[in-house]
């Protein structure tokens, strides 16, 4: 059966409570002209997910004809979010790994009480890496506030690939570091350090910092730092197996694409982020579309 398979509005899916769990029980019954989709839910709290044809789509109501059984009870899981947007994937999918793992099919009543379901949940893992503090980090929040409202793209899981500044400082010990900005509230431990933003009187320091960092340190004092930490997350390379979103203060007003990774700018919009994603998901699910 397809994989993340979705309905493309959950005014299609209708809730219906029988006494025992016999979806034949609905042959010959009406249906409103926009069920596609039935959830049966019995007495002692099983779900069997349906998928109906009816004998008309003209009329109001017309009978049910056809009946499909997508997930029996013990195939199929309810989970009640009052939180989530049912009619986002993504937040589907999320829910099914989170709450209902193992499980085929996960029907969902959330938000303002809507139901809808995701069968065969199988999203799309992206790395997204990022250097920490922040807590979150900046780009791995954008990735997850536009997944929470994004219901045209397939279901995504966002994953933190994350580095900290005091990881990276441990590979080159110093007595003192310079940072490229301290509008994060970054610190290396007890260690002092100072911030390029603020252009410090030089020392012998070692610099945390990217190739746009090491530019600002010669183009102020007219030499490289003394020594110098690699923080950039695009110099990681692509996560091992998985789709990839980083980022590089290189790119000012553009997004990089290439083979399962797509760079985007140290500050990027949240129109940019939406265009990266877009790009990684028609690259791994080019005819994705919800039933």
């Amino acid at each position: 059966m397809t994989p993340n398979m979705v309905p493309s509005a959950y005014r299609g899916v209708s809730v219906a409570r029988l006494g025992r769990m016999d979806g034949r029980l609905l042959l010959g019954r009406e249906a409103y002209r926009r069920t596609r989709f039935v959830v049966v839910r019995d007495e002692r709290g099983g779900t069997t997910l349906l998928r109906v044809e009816k004998e008309s789509e003209v009329p109001l109501f017309s009978p049910i004809t056809k009946i499909e059984v997508l997930a029996s009870p013990e195939e199929c899981a309810y989970v009640v979010a009052p939180e989530a947007d049912t009619a986002v994937p993504s937040t589907l999918a999320r829910i099914a790994l989170t709450r209902a793992q193992g499980v085929r099919a996960v029907v969902v009543e959330g938000r303002y009480g809507h139901v809808s379901f995701i069968v065969n949940p199988d999203p799309l893992r992206l790395a997204v890496q990022e250097i920490v503090p922040p807590e979150p980090p900046k780009l791995l929040d954008q990735v997850r506030r536009l997944l929470a409202v994004a219901e045209d793209l397939p279901p995504i899981v966002p994953v933190a690939d994350t580095v900290g500044f005091e990881e990276l400082a441990a590979r080159a010990p110093a007595e003192r570091y310079v940072l490229p900005c301290g509008g994060s509230g970054v610190t290396v431990g007890d260690v002092p350090a100072a911030y390029l933003d603020r252009r410090p009187a030089l020392e012998k320091w070692t610099l945390l910092g990217c190739a746009r960092s090491r530019e600002i340190h010669e183009w102020f004092y007219g030499e490289p730092a003394a020594a110098t930490v690699e923080i950039c997350p695009r110099a990681r390379g692509r996560a091992s197996g998985v789709p990839t979103l980083t980022k590089c203060c290189l790119l000012e007003d553009r997004i990089e694409r290439s083979d399962g990774l797509v760079v985007v700018p140290w500050g990027a919009t949240l129109g940019q982020v939406r265009a990266a994603l877009e790009h990684l998901a028609r690259g791994w699910e080019p005819s994705w579309r919800p039933v």
